[in-house]
Parts: C-alpha cells; sequence; structure tokens
C-alpha cells in the first residue's frame, strides 16, 4: 500500500518537478535575451510616446497660432469668429505647404499612414518608409494644425513604424522581431495619443500584426503601458470625452434597437470610406485629365474645405467639440445628421485631397453623430422602454470606428477608455458586431485593407494570397548553369507557344500559368522591347514554386501560434 502511494504522488510530481527545470534551463538561456528584447522594447515605447505627444502639442501650437485657440475641444467655436477670408485662406495656405513637402519628400505625392504599417508589418519584415514617414508626419501636423478634416492616429501609428524601423535595421532584426517591435511602436503611439492602454496594445494585434501570437503579447503590453505614462504624465488621468451622467440600459428589451443601430451603422461607416475612395478617383481624374501639378492638389482640397467651413466650421480640425457635444446630447436631431453628413464630405475632401491625416477621429465623429440621430428617434419613439438617447451616440461612435478600422476588439475598447463608462459594454458590443459583420461586407475586410487593395496589394484575403508576390522568379529559377536546369530546346518550344513569365515577375503572375497547364516547368525570360526577341534566363520550376510558397506558410503560421 505504501509503495501504491509513492508511485501515485512520484507520478503527480514528475510533470512538475520537469518543468521547474525546463523553466529554469530557458530562464538560463534565454532570460538574459529576453530581457534585453523586452527593454529594447520599452525603449521604443517610450520614444514613440513622446513623439505622439509631441505631435498631438504641434497641432495644438500650430491650431492656437492660426485660429488663436490651443484646445482642439473648442476650435470651430473660436472659428465661428474669425473673419470668413481667413477660414478660407488657411486650408489652402496649409495644402499648399502639404502639396510642397510631399512633392519634395515622396516619389507618388501621397500621406503614409497606418495601412503602410500593416503593409509593412505584412511584406517587409516590420519595416516601413523613413524619409516619406517623417514627411508625412509633417505634412499631417499641417493639415491638422490649419483646419484639415481628418485624424491625429494615422500619422502617429506611422512615425511609431518610422522608430520602430530605425531600430530594427540597427539591430539587424529578422522578421519576427522587426514585426514585434513595430507593434510595440504603434501600441506605445497609440496608447498615449488617446490615454488608451488597453486598447492600443490590441490595436497593434488585431490592426497592424494581424495576429494575436503570445510571444508578442507581453513586449506589446509593456510599451503600450510606457506611452499610457507619458500622456498621464503631460495631460493626467482624463479622458478624451467627459460624459455628464453614466448611461445604463432601462430594460434588455431596449437590446434590439441597439441591433438595428449597428446595422445603421454598418451603412454609415461604408459611406463614409466609399466617399474617401471616390473622392480620391474623382480627384486623380482630373489631376491627370487637366495636368495639375501633383503639389497643387492638396491645395485644391484645402480651397474645397475653406469654402465649406465658412458656413460650417463643425468640420475643422479632429472634432472633437462636436463628438462631445453628440456625447452629451447637445445637438438637435437635423443638427447630428447635417453635421455627419457634411463631416463624410470633410473627411473625403482632405483624404482624396491627399491633404494627411487618418479616419479614426472621423469616424468617431460621424458615429457619434450618428448614433445620437438613431437615439433620439427611438427614444421619442419608445420613451417608457428607452435609456438616454446619448448611450446610443456612444454606442454609434463605435461601431462606425469598429467598422471603418476592421478592429471590433480595440476599438470598443477604446470608446470605454476615451469615455470612462464602464457601464455600457453590452449596448455597445452588440453595435459594434452587428456594424463590423456588415461593414466587413461592402467593402474589403476594413478602410486600411481596402486602401492596400486598390493599390494592389492583397492583403484582406490572408497570407495565401500576399505571399505569392513576395518571390520574384529571377530569385527561384533555375539556371542554365544548374545541374537540373531545364533543358533549352524545349523551353525555346514553350517561348515560341507564347508560355514564359518575365524575370521580373512574382509566383502571383506565375502560378495561374502553371494551373492553366500541366507544365512542370516555365521558361523565365527578359523583354528588352516590343521588337526584340526575348531573351532566355532559366526556367520556373512548379516544385520550386511550390516549396518557397509552403516554406513561407509554415512561417507565417509559426509565428501566428508561437
Amino acid at each position: 500500500m505504501q509503495n501504491l502511494e509513492r508511485s501515485f504522488w512520484r507520478q503527480a510530481c514528475d510533470p512538475v518537478v520537469q518543468g521547474i527545470r525546463r523553466g529554469w534551463q530557458v530562464l538560463r538561456g534565454r532570460g538574459p535575451s529576453q530581457f534585453q528584447f523586452w527593454l529594447i522594447a520599452l525603449l521604443i515605447g517610450i520614444a514613440a510616446g513622446f513623439a505622439a505627444l509631441l505631435f498631438r502639442k504641434g497641432i495644438n501650437a500650430l491650431q492656437g497660432l492660426l485660429y488663436g485657440s490651443y484646445d482642439v475641444a473648442h476650435l470651430h467655436s473660436f472659428a465661428q469668429t474669425l473673419p470668413w477670408y481667413w477660414v478660407l485662406f488657411l486650408p489652402i495656405a496649409g495644402g499648399l505647404a502639404v502639396g510642397l513637402i510631399l512633392h519634395r519628400f515622396t516619389p507618388d505625392g501621397r500621406v503614409r499612414s497606418v495601412s503602410d504599417v500593416i503593409e509593412g508589418a505584412a511584406i517587409y519584415e516590420g519595416r516601413v518608409e523613413r524619409r516619406e514617414g517623417i514627411a508625412s508626419a509633417l505634412a499631417s501636423l499641417i493639415t491638422l494644425g490649419s483646419g484639415g478634416s481628418s485624424g491625429r492616429e494615422g500619422p502617429v501609428v506611422h512615425m511609431a513604424g518610422v522608430i520602430s524601423s530605425w531600430v530594427s535595421d540597427k539591430i539587424h532584426a529578422d522578421g519576427i522581431t522587426g514585426r514585434d517591435l513595430l507593434g510595440c511602436a504603434v501600441a506605445a503611439a497609440v496608447s498615449a495619443s488617446f490615454n488608451a492602454p488597453i486598447a492600443g496594445a490590441l490595436f497593434a494585434l488585431e490592426v497592424v500584426l494581424r495576429h494575436f501570437a503570445v510571444h508578442a503579447f507581453a513586449p506589446i503590453v509593456i510599451a503600450s503601458v510606457a506611452g499610457t505614462v507619458i500622456n498621464r504624465l503631460e495631460f493626467g488621468d482624463v479622458t478624451e470625452f467627459a460624459l455628464p451622467v453614466a448611461s445604463a440600459l432601462e430594460f434588455y428589451v431596449e437590446l434590439p434597437a441597439f441591433l438595428i443601430l449597428g446595422l445603421v451603422c454598418g451603412f454609415v461607416a461604408a459611406a463614409l470610406m466609399r466617399a474617401i475612395f471616390l473622392a480620391e478617383s474623382v480627384a486623380s481624374h482630373i489631376q491627370s485629365r487637366t495636368g495639375l501639378p501633383r503639389w497643387l492638389r492638396p491645395a485644391g482640397a484645402g480651397a474645397l474645405l475653406g469654402l465649406l467651413a465658412i458656413w460650417f466650421p463643425h468640420i475643422i480640425g479632429v472634432g472633437y467639440e462636436t463628438t462631445s457635444a453628440a456625447l452629451t446630447g447637445q445637438l438637435l436631431l437635423h443638427e447630428a445628421v447635417i453635421f455627419a453628413m457634411l463631416k463624410v464630405v470633410a473627411v473625403a475632401i482632405t483624404i482624396g485631397g491627399r491633404m494627411g491625416g487618418g479616419v479614426f477621429s472621423p469616424s468617431l465623429m460621424v458615429g457619434a453623430l450618428t448614433g445620437l440621430a438613431f437615439g433620439l428617434v427611438a427614444t421619442s419613439i419608445f420613451p417608457e422602454v428607452s435609456g438616454s438617447h446619448t448611450l446610443y451616440a456612444l454606442a454609434g461612435m463605435g461601431a462606425v470606428a469598429a467598422a471603418v478600422l476592421g478592429a471590433p476588439i480595440s476599438t470598443t475598447l477604446i470608446v470605454f477608455e476615451l469615455t470612462g463608462d464602464w457601464q455600457t459594454g453590452l449596448a455597445v458590443m452588440v453595435a459594434v458586431s452587428m456594424s463590423t459583420a456588415l461593414g466587413s461586407q461592402l467593402v474589403r475586410r476594413s478602410f486600411f485593407l481596402t486602401q492596400l487593395e486598390r493599390r494592389g496589394i492583397q492583403l484582406a484575403a490572408g497570407p495565401q494570397a500576399y505571399l505569392l508576390g513576395m518571390f520574384t522568379v529571377s530569385k527561384l529559377m533555375r539556371t542554365d548553369t544548374d545541374p537540373r536546369a531545364a533543358p533549352e530546346d524545349d523551353c525555346w518550344a514553350l517561348i515560341e507557344q507564347g508560355v514564359y513569365i518575365d524575370a521580373n515577375a512574382t509566383l502571383a503572375a506565375a502560378m495561374p500559368v502553371f494551373d492553366r497547364s500541366p507544365m512542370p516547368f516555365i521558361p523565365v525570360v527578359t523583354l528588352a522591347g516590343e521588337d526584340t526577341p526575348p531573351e532566355l534566363m532559366g526556367a520556373l520550376f512548379h516544385v520550386d514554386a511550390l516549396q518557397a510558397y509552403n516554406r513561407a506558410l509554415a512561417a507565417v503560421s509559426e509565428e501566428e501560434h508561437s
């Protein structure tokens, strides 16, 4: 009996003892390097937090200089007191300065933002463009300071990516480490911008890295907390929006109204995104047809904004004053509807005109106005079972923003952290879930992924789609010096049949050729011109392409599940 008890306890304790031994070995072998990585993550978080803080204070300083208000929460009230010609002139001057900066420092005159950071995380081992990123941050600061109708999170996120890219290059980080450091920088920047540590960390994981790998969680949280501390040292532990009273659901019977609100917000979010894409397409078409210099395009957008702001200064800047008015119920029904429509137009003009800025803050304003309008109607129809109409404004704010960003988890949390109201979680979650489900069907998952798709970068479908574009044919082909090279006569026979691929192409172009015919290889050529015959460089074998693709898929899967 005693032997049986000893055997039982030995079987029970052996796994624990072995686990402790393995943990000690990991701590001794990897502890120093892991601590070093976390220290780097902390330093990146501090740097990104200060960058976000300086960007925010820079916007406030420029707005104070131009509009006379150093507080973004009262910007349009001050703008109403200015002469009409000054309100018209400021966005034009800001757009002209933005156009000159982007023309000088970017190859395409386009502002870098969150979509470029997502692209860097997926394709470029966690790196983003530095020179273009710094120019974009300066351009966005001028845009927001001079009356552009956009948000500050886009340039702040890319600016954080510039910092992490510099560090990654200095320490020669591999793809996994580079992406983790990029996530750290983004989390700190978002946290420092909005005093939202939880949402900042989840935004980096959900939107930028697009996975929730355990190995990335700890350093990203460390960086996010660092960014939040920097914000609170400067501004204190305060929320961006102050609600008058704590909202609460009167009865559970009211929940179906928030389901309907979520669907309405999904349509509104899709309208906002499509308006931006339409404005961008129209502006590009006008620019190409008229020969307008690209450095004048933001100034033209500034002129349209200035004209609109003469009568409706509510569209100026990030719109926090109007958003606060919606959350506190200070607007009438017709005001909420008109301001929401005008904000959509203003954001489309700003971003479509390549003035810079992000879409998160505008989506918050549009969502709050949409929710308030819906709430005023709903509570007037069913007053006996309705709570406050400001609760609908809060839920609408989260619902539109979640559908635009394609980030229901982090957006739900950031709404709570922006307002400090944790009692209305049920209503916000219901509205966010419905709007995200609908919005993701009306566009390619989110605003950022649709932006990338319009530039020919397919990330919405997952790594199985975009990984093919990362391998060039020239790096995988077998040349004539390879002992396993394809027979030259067979290659020329295929070329004469029109079956070949350019050496600069990627597997995204090669794999459909293999799918159309059962050939084991495709000749690889260089094309000098229409009248010049192709030059045979080698052959791409189907098995080599599949092996490279499978290795890349396995690496992505291993990273996401580590």
